[in-house]
């Protein structure tokens, strides 16, 4: 299988290492050798995985396997260098190799902000959603560059947004192009809404991993399903808490959205420190470049470093 690297580029991981308050970027082969280390440690499983609080129940088939919490936590801040997140696990294609270019990962959380009314969902102009978001994009790019962030461009939906209201699941992506970058990123989301909340699942992985995500998406659809008491249909009005914004703000970005932060909410969803970003493939250029440089003095390591091209 071929390794997930979405090509940030080195201005990505100067952010990451940034973050990280770290001084210097580490020895390319030492970091590489402790990552392969902690992918090594991953055990990924089948069958079925009932998530915390008998939320939602995972039936993971054959050709999918599913990393538990503590495996994601491993993946998304021990390798991909991101900040810690608060994962329910991570639905891979098997194979999957957090170090390999090509390949992609599903991360699943959990938002409880409540019931979400779907009955604006045919009334949604994504369009002019669209439209909105890019200037907003465009407005946080000041605030971003200012503080030291690549600009970003909201380039358009890689696949525009469906809705099943039989299923109450969402989804969508958007491709974005870092300032720099020699490939545009991709931002598949799908969103499961249940009686007191929704399953974010975020696709981390790289616009040539769009067709290949979207042939796989109708089955990470029907794998995950909220339990019996958690269902959208169980919903009890007279008990149940109602979330603050509807489906079009779940596009824009919910938590943010439902308090007005319309601007703020896409200066967070794009900035470099809160997208979960896919820090390995800073790393890889790290790498290739560093590599590159102590070829001539000693066998290449990067041999075994630089993956085929996705």
């Amino acid at each position: 299988m071929k390794l997930p690297v979405l090509s940030l580029a080195l201005g990505l991981l100067c952010a990451v290492s940034a973050l990280r308050a770290d001084p210097a970027p580490p020895d390319p082969a030492a970091e590489f050798a402790r990552m392969r280390q902690l992918s090594s440690g991953l055990k990924p499983m089948t069958g079925n995985i009932v998530l915390p609080d008998n939320i939602a129940t995972i039936a993971v088939p054959q050709n999918f396997r599913y990393l538990s919490a503590k495996d994601a936590e491993t993946v998304l801040v021990g390798i991909w260098g991101n900040p810690k997140q608060k994962s329910l696990g991570m639905i891979v294609p098997v194979g999957f190799d957090p170090l390999a270019r090509g390949g992609w990962a599903v991360d699943i959380t959990y938002s409880p902000d409540g019931y979400i009314k779907d009955d604006d969902a045919a009334e949604i102009n994504y369009a002019k959603l669209l439209d909105q978001m890019r200037t907003a994009v465009a407005e946080a790019n000041k605030e971003r560059v200012k503080q030291g962030y690549p600009a970003v461009e909201l380039v358009g939906w890689a696949s525009p947004p469906r809705y099943d209201a039989a299923t109450h699941k969402l989804y969508w992506a958007k491709e974005v192009k870092f300032s720099g970058a020699r490939v545009n990123t991709l931002n598949y989301n799908i969103r499961m809404l249940g009686r007191q909340g929704v399953l974010v699942l975020n696709v981390i992985g790289g616009m040539p991993q769009l067709a290949e995500i979207e042939r796989a998406t109708p089955a990470i659809l029907g794998m995950v399903n909220f339990n019996p008491g958690h269902r959208y249909a169980d919903f009890d009005s007279s008990t149940d808490k109602v979330a603050t914004y509807g489906l079009a703000a779940l596009v824009v970005g919910g938590i943010a959205a439902k308090a007005g932060l319309f601007k703020v909410v896409l200066a967070a969803l794009l900035a470099a420190k809160k997208l979960v970003l896919m820090a390995a493939v800073a790393v890889s250029a790290f790498f290739k470049k560093h590599f590159k440089r102590r070829k001539a003095a000693t066998a290449d390591p990067a041999a075994s470093l630089t993956p085929p091209s996705a």
